[in-house]
């Protein structure tokens, strides 16, 4: 009988295993890990609220400006 090539070679390659250990990972490296994670999102959600901002102090200093006029 013929085995496949995947078989054989699945066969011949050693598997490791990671076991758990039973400490937690460290608070600054489970914060890394979930900014690595969102990455985009946090970018994304940060550019969205400088852009608000923005526009937020154009429109104050335009009304500040009329105001002035008045």
């Amino acid at each position: 009988m013929k085995t496949s090539r995947r078989t054989r070679t699945a066969d011949k390659t050693a598997r490791i295993c990671r076991t758990r250990t039973a400490q937690q990972p460290s608070r600054i490296r489970r914060g890394r890990r979930w900014i690595a994670r969102r990455r985009s999102a946090l970018i994304s959600s940060t550019l969205r609220g400088a852009a608000y901002a923005t526009g937020a102090g154009i429109v104050s200093l335009g009304f500040y400006l009329i105001q002035q006029q008045i």
